[in-house]
């Protein structure tokens, strides 16, 4: 397996399903250790991934956190992550949290799950669904078929 799947651990609130998913976001395409090591700059950069507070980062916002030398400096991330804070808000309007929401999608086999997750956030491609998934401790088939 080329990756080190983190431990499964079901977050305590809305804002911790966020941080899972942006941590997603941001391990893709870089080394998983460089993120791990930067992740406390990103939660003090991210206003502790308070969805409702990232959800209203505007332009200076993002030139704040793309001068931070603390945490991965991309710009298309960092408006990814601010997209889906606002996505997520709009999906606990709807469902009344992120977890009733993936509960929404529990009749879903996987590969509509994955193309449910992947049409709504940004910047989240499959393997970067299957680590979130796996880190919520939601269900996700073996490592092998998560691409099927």
């Amino acid at each position: 397996m080329p990756y080190e799947i983190p431990p499964r651990e079901r977050p305590k609130d809305d804002n911790g399903y966020f941080e899972q998913l942006t941590k997603a976001v941001f391990r893709a395409g870089f080394s998983w250790k460089v993120i791990r090591d930067k992740w406390p700059n990103f939660q003090r950069a991210f206003d502790g991934f308070d969805i409702e507070k990232v959800a209203r980062y505007e332009a200076q916002d993002v030139d704040r956190l793309l001068a931070d030398e603390g945490i991965v400096r991309n710009g298309r991330k960092i408006e990814a992550t601010i997209h889906n804070a606002n996505v997520i808000q709009q999906l606990i309007a709807k469902h009344g949290s992120f977890y009733h929401y993936l509960r929404s999608l529990d009749g879903l086999d996987y590969a509509a799950r994955r193309k449910d997750l992947r049409r709504r956030f940004r910047h989240l491609g499959p393997t970067g669904i299957f680590v979130f998934l796996h880190c919520v401790d939601e269900n996700v088939p073996s490592w092998d078929e998560r691409n099927i």
